[in-house]
């Protein structure tokens, strides 16, 4: 974890004091501010860490914090150095700025348009000047000076050159060299540890033979880098390197699951990828799960009144130019995966690449990445109301990103691997998942000051409104128990996206909604009585939440118990047909994440007196249920209140 910043340390791209956030390939510190820019910008502009909320690897701080010292931000604002730009009239952000439009246009300028930094004199062959770069890199990362290797690579060196007449790359030198953080910053950009040189040996073979053991361990976690991030996001613990395990694949309690044809189907469609096509899914999975955590640290440290808003919020990955369309559509995709759905392609492409390593063959496929998502997303279609629909989004522009609040979530049930796991998890290793179920809670915490501030918002509208008229609700509701995959934001608007109902198989939680036809309502219930059924729901989620946190799972059944009457209580409030597509698709998110919460909760229900295994990954879910129900509630307190005032 990162030591505590000096005061002295300000902003790399406004000047603002006590930046929080470090952007690992840029080599600068940033504030809350400027990093809401970044983070929708994409991990291949910028990849954000919280300093003080994110775990790092200490070398990999160290070479932050080094760059950061030296200079690193003058590589990338080297123009606006000359006196002659403030005569032009260009100068970087300030303080006071606002975030949108002025801090946006600058970063977008500095980063993404790269339009401060030094240009090089023109050349025909431009092969030629990367081919001279990357020598001069080749050369350089045998020094400290990590600066002059950032520059470098900023001018377009690649990380990962072979050299002809040498017989090795970058970091084959560093690594003979004993420079760790060399050797971190070509690892940002893309260095492979496990390359060989002409004498068949590996970076890690040299950082052995010549003593540097942290470097040659640190080496190996790189390589690993990957499937060692997901397998921590479902259940907080790392392989042990160092010992010869090298992957750790959890367990699904549910893994009856397992009988669907085409779950079946589907995960035979990923082990036949062909390996460069399994790698990009993997990366793009992990780029997924960054986004997912640095989401929940970003709301968790917050202040929700002014920074958190439709213009901050990155519901997706932001597009990468250098993807193809169907590759982009594939990521955003990505983000429609409720926490137990990802958490089932992570879990297998966690075996598939522990499969792949080991060298196990299996018949190749021509089936790509796109299809096998399809796959998975239709498993369940067969109910669906419009399966004409189009299974993709348009690939959305970096404006719609920046103005998206939210995204809605695909359906998909794939196969759950409960066969993989490489041992039970100890009461130690629960412990060290411990930080990102705080982070998880905190994030819901906001949420619901999000929800107390619109309270008070709400009722104060209330009394100037001209007519608000209270609805006599049956004591019944027909809504389906599925999730609905046009979920309204936080707005009230909705992301055009396929409507599609889905089963949870095995679930006898989940009751038969199949009832005669009832004509479609345009009536809502009262804001004030939306309010009141959202405050009960808030205060037993954080119940819920507390017990999660104190690790009572004991107390998780009771607690979903209240909340599921609330919610049905909540949802009595509203006509059995309600004539507004939104007010239908939150409901049917409050209600099937209020069954679903349950049929988690149920999972802690052990004979004896200990756990399952897999008790973080069943935390991890209850919290992502919670957070649904009370996303929800919000939505339906907002689109309540715009039509009753309309």
């Amino acid at each position: 974890m990162s030591k505590r910043l000096r005061s002295s340390e300000l902003c790399a791209d406004c000047n603002g004091p006590d930046p929080s956030w470090a952007s690992v390939n840029r080599g600068t510190f940033i504030c809350d501010e400027c990093c809401s820019v970044h983070r929708s910008l994409g991990r291949h502009i910028s990849q954000v860490r919280h300093l003080k909320h994110t775990p790092w690897p200490p070398t990999l701080l160290q070479m932050v914090e080094t760059l950061y010292n030296n200079g690193a931000n003058s590589i990338w604002e080297h123009s606006l150095l000359d006196p002659a730009s403030i005569m032009s009239g260009r100068r970087k952000a300030n303080p006071q700025d606002k975030v949108h439009p002025n801090k946006a246009e600058f970063i977008r300028a500095k980063y993404q348009m790269l339009a401060f930094v030094h240009r090089l004199p023109c050349r025909d062959d431009d092969s030629v000047t990367a081919k001279d770069l990357s020598k001069q890199l080749h050369s350089s990362v045998r020094t400290g000076n990590l600066e002059t290797c950032l520059r470098l690579l900023s001018l377009g060196a690649q990380a990962n050159f072979f050299h002809p007449e040498k017989g090795n790359t970058p970091l084959h030198v560093a690594s003979k060299a004993g420079q760790i953080l060399q050797a971190e910053l070509l690892a940002v950009y893309g260095a492979d540890p496990g390359t060989l040189d002409s004498s068949g040996k590996t970076p890690v073979d040299y950082a052995r033979q010549g003593g540097h053991h942290e470097l040659a361990e640190r080496l190996v976690e790189i390589q690993y880098e990957l499937t060692d991030r997901l397998a921590f996001y479902l259940c907080g613990r790392k392989p042990d390197h160092k010992n010869g395990q090298h992957f750790i694949i959890p367990q699904m309690a549910d893994s009856s699951l397992d009988l669907s044809e085409l779950a079946k189907a589907a995960k035979k469609k990923l082990q036949s990828l062909s390996n460069h096509l399994f790698e990009e899914l993997a990366m793009d999975v992990y780029d997924e799960v960054d986004r997912r955590e640095t989401d929940a640290v970003w709301l968790a440290t917050q202040n929700h009144s002014t920074l958190v808003t439709e213009t901050t919020v990155v519901p997706f990955l932001p597009v990468n130019p250098e993807y193809s369309s169907t590759r982009n559509q594939g990521r955003q995709k990505l983000a429609r995966f409720n926490a137990h759905e990802f958490a089932t392609l992570v879990i297998d492409i966690l075996g598939d690449a522990k499969r792949r390593q080991q060298g196990s063959p299996l018949s190749s496929s021509k089936d790509n990445v796109e299809l096998i998502l399809k796959t998975v997303s239709n498993q369940h279609s067969v109910e669906s109301q419009d399966n004409d629909q189009p299974d993709y989004d348009s690939v959305a522009s970096d404006e719609d990103t920046d103005l998206e609040t939210t995204t809605s979530k695909a359906n998909r049930q794939k196969s759950l691997d409960s066969d993989l796991s490489d041992g039970p998890v100890t009461v130690q290793e629960f412990l060290e998942v411990k930080n990102a179920l705080v982070a998880s809670e905190a994030k819901i915490q906001q949420l619901m000051k999000v929800n107390n501030n619109l309270s008070d918002e709400l009722r104060i509208m209330q009394k100037k409104a001209s007519r608000l008229e209270k609805q006599n609700s049956t004591p019944e509701s027909d809504y389906d128990n599925t999730p609905n995959d046009m979920e309204a934001d936080d707005t009230g608007s909705s992301r055009k996206g396929r409507q599609r109902s889905m089963v949870w198989p095995g679930d006898s939680s989940v009751p038969d909604t199949a009832e005669p036809y009832v004509a479609p309502s345009p009536t809502l219930p009262s804001t004030e009585d939306v309010i009141r059924k959202t405050e009960q729901i808030t205060k037993n989620i954080q119940e819920l939440l507390r017990a999660a946190q104190e690790n009572k799972h004991d107390s998780y059944i009771p607690c979903s118990e209240r909340i599921h009457i609330a919610v049905t209580e909540m949802a009595a409030l509203f006509p059995k047909k309600p004539k507004s597509d939104m007010v239908r698709t939150s409901l049917r998110l409050l209600t099937s994440s209020a069954y679903r919460l349950q049929s988690e909760c149920k999972k802690t229900l052990p004979g004896d007196s200990s756990l399952p295994a897999d008790v973080q990954l069943v935390t991890q879910q209850v919290i992502q249920c919670a957070y649904d129900i009370a996303k929800a509630a919000k939505q339906l307190v907002t689109i309540t209140t715009k039509e009753n005032n309309n």
